[in-house]
């Protein structure tokens, strides 16, 4: 690996759209080299095509996507920074009529699939001396709420995770950041959730000036450009109509 691309390379996750979208374009802002990783092949060419990234189609979850990732990316020169975005949020049941299928895909999707990217990508992290690892969480990680069950526990799990990966690394001098946004608003994240467009619309629905994915990737572009002995442990954004989880301030139309 070059002086160059050892400070300058990153794997970006959920890179189709959204966040992940918005970080593959900040960070390309800044020259580095990017891997966009989604499961979306289409979604994900528009991306590269629009940022020069190279875009990689892989499932995150799947053990022989990552597989063929690692071995990608290896290829190309390796990375010295991991940022795991992908996730999302399936249903807004309570518990008594939670349904196992969307906990199953959210703990897929956003813990294992986590676990199982930093697991292969450690080796080539450490080797480079000067590692970072990112894990997009959330809120929800660090506060439960009615109708969040789901996905608060996979949160919670990933928040948890993060800060495991930080004591059992930092003497590999790892620097591992978490990142929890509150309510952001992305094209897909609330409308997947809630499977319905009126329904997703309601969640921002008065609310003055949610966060979009912009504001939360120039976050991450921060963090993970500061010098390396600079280690955000964990950022936590949202709008300032969100005081917290459950108080957020809707004005009358």
């Amino acid at each position: 690996m070059t002086e160059e691309m050892r400070t300058k390379a990153a794997v970006v996750t959920g890179a189709s759209t959204g966040i992940g979208e918005a970080t593959v374009r900040a960070l390309r802002a800044e020259g580095w080299t990017v891997f966009a990783v989604a499961r979306r092949a289409d979604r994900l060419a528009a991306v590269a095509e629009a940022t020069g990234a190279t875009a990689i189609a892989a499932d995150i979850a799947d053990d022989d996507d990552v597989e063929r990732l690692l071995a990608e990316v290896t290829r190309a020169g390796g990375i010295d920074t991991l940022i795991n975005i992908a996730g999302g949020a399936r249903g807004a049941d309570r518990i008594a009529d939670a349904k196992t299928e969307d906990w199953e895909w959210m703990f897929d999707v956003n813990v294992l699939g986590t676990m199982k990217l930093t697991r292969a990508f450690l080796p080539m992290l450490r080797a480079c001396g000067e590692g970072t690892v990112l894990n997009l969480t959330s809120t929800a990680g660090l506060a439960a709420y009615e109708g969040g069950a789901g996905y608060n526990a996979a949160k919670f799990a990933q928040h948890a995770m993060t800060g495991a990966l930080r004591l059992e690394e930092v003497e590999n001098n790892l620097r591992v950041i978490e990142v929890a946004p509150g309510l952001v608003q992305t094209e897909e994240f609330a409308l997947n959730r809630l499977g319905d467009q009126e329904a997703a619309g309601k969640v921002y629905q008065g609310v003055e000036k949610p966060l979009t994915a912009e504001d939360v990737a120039d976050v991450v572009r921060y963090a993970v450009t500061a010098p390396h002995h600079v280690n955000l442990d964990q950022i936590v954004i949202r709008p300032v109509a969100q005081a917290a989880n459950h108080k957020l301030i809707r004005k009358q139309s």
